[in-house]
């Protein structure tokens, strides 16, 4: 029996699109907005939800080029067909918290391969006091080959102002954004914060971060525990990453400490690979299965339901063998700046292993996005040579293998320790707070330190400023292009 839903999707679609995306009746001064309506119209997880996308809401291309003249910016009418968007609803209350627009894709390419205009210093806000409007910035690590790299600069300082100018609400945007600044670095007394006369320059470049920032072993009586921290889930980086636990592996690891506290997310193939690593006992089962709107999902669930499932594997992208561990339990450590593909892999292993969770609780991303570009089949081949505008709406949920997914407020940690300014600790170190309370936990021994509410409330994480830095994203799925 044909699927009703996707007969009714032609039906819709080739009323107002034809069998592919015709843009002969769309004005050139209105092709972005069309793009954007017909691109949310097909694939956006929430499109029952938004009577603006509705299929029923416009009987033909004319009705709908009337509709989109009323946006004149493309970025308000993306935001507009959003659902209960961060950008117009209370935290408490939104919904969509992710999907962005790009005008330029290259910058959206970048981004998600770990490739920024970036000065190397990656920082954390946090209010000054408790007013709420000065910032201060601490350095969370620097980034080698980067211009911090080559500076007096490192984890742990605070930074008061950009170019003399203390940092606050209304400006840290603007001050942040510039491709080169002079910061100017404060003191700390448990009391007050004090600028300390110090500064330096720092200059952005374009820069391809590999997300593999640390890898070293660890010797505590009869554990060897090997340390990993892990940035970002860049599938241009999985031969650096299977390399890392290639290492690990050649030296008898026993226990294993993954650190995602400043781990945003990408791509979830690479999410499903790393899982692997860590385990490699579980190849061709379940990691984790996808959930989108109803055209998507019915169409995959008629000609190719694996589409909807991600399997644990035992090769990586280029088709190499991954270097597994077969471990039974791993130490995750986290913050409120782990997101997405992070979490992905936290909750996608608890139905396999012990994790143990070790920090703060994540953001609490448990969506995913595509990219679309303004073409026929919305895929980059053929996209319209007018305009480099390209979208990352959220498109599918992810589950578990057991089919939990619902972690909207983070997953909450085991374990619960936050990071304070007044010590970090240098990463790897093993008194460094989080790692510690990790070698505590695995050798048994020792007392754990306690949570410690920091003296100073965070901001926000930098990346979501830079929007993309906590996607999570698949590629492209196979017959993508037929879904109409």
């Amino acid at each position: 029996m044909k699927n009703p839903l996707k007969i009714l999707l032609f039906l819709v679609m080739g009323m107002l699109v034809g069998c592919e995306k015709d843009d002969h009746d769309v004005p050139q001064n209105i092709e972005v907005q069309d793009f954007v309506w017909k691109g949310l119209n097909l694939y956006y997880l929430w499109q029952a939800d938004v009577p603006e996308l509705s299929d029923y809401k416009f009987g033909d291309q004319q009705d709908l080029n009337a509709f989109l003249y009323g946006y004149p910016n493309p970025g308000e009418l993306f935001q507009s067909l959003l659902y209960k968007p961060a950008s117009q609803f209370p935290a408490d209350q939104a919904i969509d918290r992710f999907s962005v627009i790009y005008s330029n894709y290259n910058d959206l390419e970048g981004v998600l391969s770990g490739t920024t205009r970036n000065h190397g210093a990656d920082l954390a806000l946090y209010y000054k006091d408790d007013s709420e409007y000065e910032i201060i910035a601490v350095v969370r690590y620097i980034l080698p080959n980067s211009d911090a790299a080559t500076k007096d600069i490192q984890r742990g300082d605070l930074i008061y102002g950009i170019n003399g100018q203390q940092l606050n609400v209304d400006n840290y945007i603007g001050l942040l954004s510039q491709n080169s600044y002079t910061v100017n670095f404060a003191d700390y007394d448990n009391a007050n914060f004090t600028p300390n006369g110090q500064s330096l320059s720092l200059t952005k470049t374009v820069l391809s971060e590999n997300p593999v920032l640390l890898t070293q072993v660890i010797n505590e009586g009869a554990h060897k525990i090997g340390y990993l921290m892990y940035n970002g889930f860049y599938p241009a980086y999985e031969t650096q990453l299977n390399d890392a636990f290639g290492q690990l592996k050649s030296q008898g690891i026993t226990d294993l400490v993954l650190d995602l506290r400043y781990n945003g997310g990408g791509s979830i193939a690479t999410a499903a690979r790393l899982a692997s690593m860590i385990t490699g006992q579980f190849n061709g089962q379940v990691f984790a299965k996808e959930q989108w709107n109803a055209k998507v999902e019915a169409y995959y669930l008629e000609n190719s339901p694996g589409t909807l499932v991600n399997l644990f594997s035992n090769r990586i992208e280029n088709g190499g063998a991954i270097q597994s561990l077969n471990l039974d339990r791993v130490y995750v450590l986290t913050t409120r700046a782990t997101a997405s593909a992070s979490e992905l892999v936290i909750n996608s292993l608890e139905p396999y292993i012990d994790v143990v969770q070790i920090g703060d609780r994540t953001i609490g991303k448990n969506v995913g996005s595509i990219t679309l570009y303004d073409s026929p089949s919305f895929s980059k081949l053929g996209a319209s040579p007018n305009h480099r505008y390209a979208m990352q709406p959220l498109v599918l949920k992810i589950v578990n293998k057991v089919g939990f997914g619902d972690y909207v407020n983070g997953l909450q940690p085991d374990e619960p320790i936050q990071e304070n300014i007044q010590n970090l600790g240098a990463l790897g170190n093993t008194n460094e707070p989080l790692l510690n309370a990790a070698i505590m936990h695995i050798v048994g021994g020792g007392r754990i330190p306690q949570n410690q509410t920091p003296s100073q409330r965070p901001v926000k994480d930098l990346r979501p400023m830079q929007q993309l830095k906590t996607e999570m994203y698949r590629d492209v799925p196979p017959g993508f292009s037929n879904i109409r």
